[in-house]
């Protein structure tokens, strides 16, 4: 779960580095609503931006405190966006998609000029891979897929909702999360999952984040990617 003060203390931080007449992506998760909720204190103060949510539940939250919203069919060029991890390590690669949402999540991301994270300290690993990269796939391939990831050397469960049955995107697909253990090299696994059919994206964000603002009791830790 984290510590809420210290999300509330990283979204606080990442708003201020949005500008007058940006095209804003919004993120999905608690982290990033916070996020979104501070957005709206600056749009109701006088903020000109436009969202691009990255899930239907984010474009619920942004439309009901009042931010204006467009599409990537009327904007393909994002300004900034403010989305949360899962785990982030020292060159800020991440794993996202805890929350299901990594397919839009990494589209948005791919047309965004600066990707800002924002997280608590939990969510801060010298290696990644305590937490299962999800992968979202088509269902017709869900057993074919499933064999070929636990070839890889992971543990691979259907995601399931508290009804028991399996959670679906918002883009109707069904997630697998696969617990590989501390991932050596990041890059050449999302390379292999990348190249199985039926994968239609996963959760290893790789050379895609700028920046992370990470919330440690009251402070913000600020982390630039070299290179970006």
């Amino acid at each position: 779960m984290g510590n809420d003060r210290e999300k509330e203390t990283a979204a606080r931080a990442s708003v201020k580095l949005v500008r007058d007449g940006d095209i804003v992506g919004l993120g999905t998760g608690s982290t990033a609503a916070y996020a979104v909720r501070f957005l709206g204190e600056r749009v109701r103060a006088g903020l000109k931006i436009r969202g691009i949510p990255t899930s239907i539940h984010t474009q619920e939250l942004a439309a009901s405190i009042g931010i204006p919203l467009t599409t990537l069919d009327e904007c393909q060029e994002i300004d900034v966006t403010i989305d949360g991890a899962d785990e982030l390590d020292p060159e800020l690669r991440l794993i996202k998609g805890g929350g299901g949402a990594l397919l839009r999540e990494k589209i948005v991301a791919s047309a965004t000029r600066k990707l800002v994270i924002i997280a608590d300290s939990s969510k801060q690993v010298p290696v990644l891979g305590k937490f299962p990269v999800p992968v979202e796939i088509i269902k017709f391939a869900e057993a074919l897929v499933a064999k070929k990831i636990a070839a890889l050397g992971a543990v691979v469960t259907v995601r399931g909702t508290s009804s028991g049955k399996p959670f679906l995107t918002d883009e109707g697909n069904h997630i697998l999360d696969c617990n590989f253990g501390q991932i050596p090299d990041p890059p050449a696994l999302a390379g292999e999952l990348e190249a199985i059919p039926g994968v239609v994206e996963h959760g290893l964000f790789i050379g895609m984040a700028a920046v992370a603002l990470i919330g440690k009791d009251d402070q913000v830790i600020d982390l630039r990617r070299e290179n970006p």
